[in-house]
């Protein structure tokens, strides 16, 4: 009979004695209460852990990779997209994290959801596709200042994937054909400009000297040759017969 209680004594010892001592990854952090009672942050490595008077909650203060659901967004601009994200945190404040909030990972996660339907729904659609970048400060600025009360650090936050329906890709491919048009004739009118402006600025120069436009007329003629033509028909201008004549009329004088 007394070695029956004796192995009972044993073994309850050694379930206390299992119960109280823990061990604690580099990572983890204990956040112990003393009867209900906040009383310390342990860890890590060997901790002990009195039964029934002391409780402890586990805490992983590694960086936690979060992807947001999609979500329904109307831009500013009454467009409908479908937008998901991921979302990095860590836990910086154990005690806040257990303390001042029931569950920090969901609060994270709904909160995630509401600011990035909030944020996106500030903007038009070209803004959604063109400043990502800005958008994903923007969202992560936000959600730091929430989460700073529940000891958590939102680190980063990257918007994955922004879906438009068939409707609205031929819409926005349309636009970009039409984009890329206008600039081809906006590109070839400045062109015809620059074109106009040197020509005139050639005239000007050659009609200052003759002998220059006798040397681009004999240019010419020297260029229309060279293609092999059976038969040339020119223009003879007078500017080049005019001495000609002149020193004509002075000897029938």
């Amino acid at each position: 009979m007394i070695s029956y209680f004796a192995s009972l004594l044993i073994l309850a010892v050694v379930l206390i004695i299992m119960y109280a001592i823990r061990i604690l990854r580099e990572y983890e952090r204990a956040v112990v209460f003393f009867l209900g009672r906040f009383q310390a942050v342990k860890g890590p490595g060997l901790i002990i852990i009195i039964p029934v008077l002391q409780t402890m909650e586990r805490v992983d203060l590694r960086t936690v990779v979060m992807d947001v659901p999609t979500q329904d967004v109307i831009s500013r601009d009454n467009v409908s997209v479908k937008v998901n994200a991921v979302v990095y945190y860590r836990v910086i404040d154990p005690q806040s994290a257990i303390i001042n909030v029931e569950n920090y990972h969901e609060a994270v996660s709904q909160l995630s959801q509401t600011t990035l339907r909030s944020v996106l729904g500030k903007h038009e659609l070209d803004e959604m596709l063109s400043e990502r970048d800005k958008l994903n400060v923007d969202i992560q600025k936000i959600l730091d200042e929430q989460t700073d009360a529940w000891g958590v650090k939102v680190t980063n936050v990257e918007i994955k994937h922004i879906d438009l329906d068939e409707s609205m890709i031929r819409a926005i491919a349309q636009q970009a054909e039409a984009e890329r048009s206008r600039r081809a004739k906006v590109i070839h009118a400045e062109g015809e400009a620059q074109a106009a402006l040197k020509l005139t600025e050639a005239a000007d120069q050659l009609s200052k000297n003759s002998n220059a436009i006798t040397l681009r007329y004999m240019q010419t003629l020297i260029d229309i040759a060279g293609e092999q033509n059976s038969t040339i028909v020119f223009p003879l201008p007078m500017d080049l017969i005019k001495p000609l004549l002149d020193q004509r009329s002075v000897k029938t004088s």
